[in-house]
Order: C-alpha cells, then sequence, then structure tokens
C-alpha cells in the first residue's frame, strides 16, 4: 500500500470509511482526470466560491460520465481483470463511485455543483455487463470440436 501522510484528509477518511482502499480513490481521480483529459469528457464550470474573472473554469463532469469513464479506464488499465480489481478494493457497483466521489467531496479533494447527487450514480451500469460481457474470445477456426 502506498504510505500516506497521517494528518492527509484521505487518511482520516480510510480510518473512518474502511469500505474502500486507497487504490480505490487513487483510481477515481486518475479516473477523473482520464475522462477530462483524453476522453474530452465534462463542460466547463466556474467553482461556486471563485471570483470567475480570477481562476480558470474547472471541467464538470456528471456522475454518469464519471462512471462511464471509470468504466473505459478500468478496462484500459486492467483488461477482462478490472471487474476483479475494482472489487477487491471494495468497488462493486457503480453506486460505490458515488460514495467515493461523495466521501472525496466531504473532504474537500473534490467539488460538485448545485446539481449533483450522489443517486447520480446509482445503476449506470450493471457490472457484470459493463466489465465481464464486453470482451469476446475466439479460438481459431480448426475443424475440431472444443468443448469448455
Amino acid at each position: 500500500m502506498n504510505m500516506l501522510d497521517p494528518d492527509h484528509p484521505l487518511a482520516e477518511l480510510l480510518a473512518r470509511d474502511k469500505r474502500y482502499k486507497l487504490e480505490a480513490y487513487i483510481f477515481v481521480f486518475e479516473a477523473l482526470r482520464h475522462a477530462q483529459e483524453k476522453l474530452g469528457m465534462g463542460t466547463e464550470h466556474y467553482p461556486e466560491d471563485s471570483a470567475e474573472e480570477e481562476e480558470e473554469p474547472e471541467k464538470h463532469v456528471t456522475g454518469q460520465e464519471l462512471c462511464e469513464a471509470m468504466r473505459l479506464y478500468a478496462q484500459e488499465q486492467y483488461g477482462y481483470m478490472a471487474k476483479c480489481v475494482l472489487n477487491s478494493w471494495g468497488i462493486k457497483s457503480t453506486g460505490d463511485f458515488g460514495e467515493i466521489v461523495f466521501n472525496l467531496i466531504k473532504i474537500e479533494q473534490m467539488r460538485k455543483t448545485p446539481h449533483d447527487q450522489r443517486e447520480d450514480f446509482d445503476d449506470v451500469f450493471d457490472f457484470d455487463e459493463g466489465f465481464q460481457h464486453s470482451f469476446q474470445f475466439s479460438l481459431p477456426d480448426t475443424g475440431e470440436e472444443h468443448s469448455c
């Protein structure tokens, strides 16, 4: 496991909420960056507490967009093992993505708009369908019967 400064808000969160491993939180940060930078997701938005002319706009990604970005990023990083890797970190549904994001919002490591809700992440896609069935394997046709 990565070393984390014990005074960092994330260290306190991990001690308080043991449902998800540090890797799950790091994955969410990386997937958000992937969504904004590589997938071009998000609309420009000024944070509520900023003077618009002073700060650059942030790219806001919706809960549904972020779930899809996390699915794609997990597949890119972990291939057919994506679901297994996420499960090992405590992530078993898109609702878990929402729990992680809103935990990060509570400790001010992520931001939300007034329209964002934790429920935006619920049932965006089924994990079995979204990960396991998105890969198709085929054997070369040798004319022989194969039994599995």
